[in-house]
């Protein structure tokens, strides 16, 4: 027999915390990568769990047992390659718990960015600035380079602000 195995559901919108609950209650192994973040509101400042990954919840299921998961209220699909279940392998799962279980800020982008790469800033102060990727800097921060008025201006910008881009 063969042995269970991690795989990714993909959810609804906001759906995370419920799905992972009502997995847990059909006695299905769940996991759910939370992360703390200070929420704004226009009266008050509270921190609230958000998932670390959007739309996403982690199941340890036998292969054959994946209808279960696939029919709690809320789940799109498995993610699949090639029309296969993509398997979640445990090292990666342990790093996530590790990075959740941190405490620390994670931006998470699906950008693969690289130095040199053209890059647009698509949200925060400076959204519609086109620039080259120079250096990253630190955990949350890259350099890029601004060629707007026959100088270069080097200004901090999150990684979750960018977007490559074909433009330079």
């Amino acid at each position: 027999m063969q042995n269970k195995r991690w795989y990714a559901l993909y959810t609804r919108s906001r759906w995370e915390k419920k799905i992972h609950v009502a997995l847990l209650e059909k006695g299905i192994e769940s996991y759910l990568p939370l992360q703390k973040i200070l929420k704004q509101w226009s009266d008050r400042k509270k921190w609230v769990e958000e998932p670390l990954l959007r739309s996403y919840v982690f199941v340890r299921i036998y292969k054959k047992d994946y209808m279960e998961s696939l029919k709690t209220d809320g789940v799109v699909t498995f993610v699949k390659t090639a029309g296969e279940m993509s398997p979640v392998q445990d090292e990666e799962i342990k790093i996530l718990k590790i990075i959740s279980g941190s405490g620390e800020q994670v931006e998470v982008t699906t950008e693969d960015f690289k130095e040199g790469d053209p890059v647009e800033v698509i949200s925060g102060r400076m959204k519609g600035l086109y620039g080259t990727l120079v250096q990253s800097r630190g955990k949350h921060q890259v350099m890029v380079r601004i060629e707007a008025i026959d100088q270069n201006l080097m200004i901090n910008i999150p990684v979750i602000h960018l977007k490559k881009t074909k433009r330079t």
